[in-house]
């Protein structure tokens, strides 16, 4: 699926053919991956990078366009088990039109930040700031998520919550090498905006992105970092839960077995004492409740 889109009056509003100078391929056919290698003249091998999830972000220079390979973190869903997975896009940039191909369809330009757009360079530097930002915004699902879980790992003796947590490491590790991998590339668009034509706005907006991204990875490695420092504590809290639940059963089965044993003896069919007492009853009741109380005692002094 392809959408078209124009720049006009400094906004990026969707044409209604494929004029535009903005092209955007969503989970491209083979007829059209097959019409962006012979007719825009983009690599295959990089063309299919911009689809491959595990691909690293790149920036290569192509004879008429540059072409990104950007990380960005996928759409989360409930099936995904508090798994946040990363996922790539492709930006081709060519000196009239610029070409974006993601998996996934998302409200591309919705954000904010396009509604000042001067140029394709402008465009360009705006999808990756829109990237740092939809970044941080599951990171602080994250930290919410981890937080709601580790109250519920304090009292709880499932397995469950613990490996919610694990899925939870595993993504901020998928997180941090994304964004590392993304600051590599907005370095190097840094180091040749001369080459590519950015503006001296471009290039201070690149400065303000690397900032960005900088503080994201930072952000993203203090969590991930936490989540893995005291997942052991974590741990060890689910044993201990058990282990008071099972010295509280202890408690109540042997508390329920020594009055048990008193009742038992004078049960036997056989010569007891106080078998004739009108009183008996209530003294095997008695004796039932010392020994109750001197168990509660005993207990209590060795602090068990």
């Amino acid at each position: 699926m392809v959408r078209s889109y124009s720049i006009e009056n400094f906004r990026i509003t969707q044409c209604a053919d494929d004029g535009g100078e903005i092209l955007v391929y969503v989970d491209p056919t083979p007829e059209e991956r097959a019409l962006l290698v012979n007719d825009h003249l983009i690599d295959a091998h990089t063309l299919q990078s911009s689809l491959d999830p595990d691909e690293l972000a790149r920036l290569e220079f192509e004879p008429e366009h540059a072409a990104l390979i950007i990380k960005r973190p996928q759409n989360y869903s409930g099936g995904d088990q508090f798994l946040f997975r990363v996922s790539s896009y492709g930006i081709f940039l060519f000196k009239t039109r610029l070409i974006v191909v993601i998996m996934e369809d998302i409200p591309l330009f919705d954000h904010k930040l396009f509604t000042r757009v001067y140029s394709l360079h402008d465009v360009v530097l705006k999808i990756i700031y829109h990237t740092i930002h939809h970044y941080l915004d599951h990171l602080k699902v994250i930290n919410m998520i981890s937080d709601s879980l580790e109250d519920k790992i304090n009292t709880s003796m499932k397995n469950k919550y613990l490996i919610n947590l694990f899925m939870l490491e595993k993504s901020l590790v998928y997180y941090v090498n994304a964004i590392n991998s993304n600051a590599f590339v907005i370095e190097r668009l840094k180091n040749n905006a001369t080459k590519i034509g950015f503006a001296p706005e471009g290039v201070e907006m690149l400065d303000d992105i690397i900032i960005e991204n900088n503080q994201c990875f930072r952000q993203a490695e203090i969590y991930s970092n936490i989540l893995a420092g005291l997942m052991d504590a974590r741990v060890s809290i689910v044993s201990n839960n058990l282990n008071i639940l099972m010295k509280t059963l202890n408690i109540i089965t042997i508390g329920i077995m020594v009055p048990t044993f008193v009742v038992s003896a004078f049960s036997m069919n056989v010569e007891i004492p106080f078998q004739k007492h009108p009183l008996a009853f209530w003294m095997v009741m008695g004796l039932s409740l010392v020994a109750v109380l001197c168990f509660t005692l005993v207990w209590r002094f060795k602090k068990w």
